[in-house]
């Protein structure tokens, strides 16, 4: 299994990201639940879930990028809020693969609380560069 450290990625870094597993195969990486990632109410913001999952979808992405290809990059994402998370928690993010092509992959991250309860379904479509 390759890992890909989120640290990587500049924004990921500041958000917190720790990558927990990664492959060509999915990732899987948390999020501590911040105050400073929250809406008023101390409640995980839809942007912060967004951004998680988009950088685990890109790591996952990353990793399976055809041979010669530079890197890639987000070209659409879709996202269904299912449950929140609150402050002082952590969140769980899982992606797998749903298409892997020579220039695109569809990646589905499922977000959850630690304890199994669903926040988010992403689904994004990651553009190989380059090759």
């Amino acid at each position: 299994m390759t890992t890909l450290p989120a640290d990587a990625m500049p924004f990921a870094k500041l958000m917190g990201v720790e990558v927990l597993e990664s492959s060509k195969d999915g990732v899987k990486g948390r999020l501590l639940v911040r105050e400073d990632l929250c809406t008023a109410g101390g409640i995980l913001h839809g942007g912060a879930i967004m951004a998680f999952a988009d950088s685990l979808g890109a790591i996952a992405g990353f990793l399976a990028l055809p041979e010669g290809a530079a890197g890639t990059t987000t070209l659409e994402s879709k996202t269904n809020f299912l449950g929140g998370a609150k402050a002082g928690t952590h969140v769980i993010g899982t992606t797998t693969p749903v298409h892997r092509g020579r220039r695109t992959s569809v990646w589905q991250t499922k977000i959850e609380t630690e304890d199994g309860k669903p926040v988010a379904l992403v689904i994004q479509t990651q553009m190989a560069l380059g090759g």
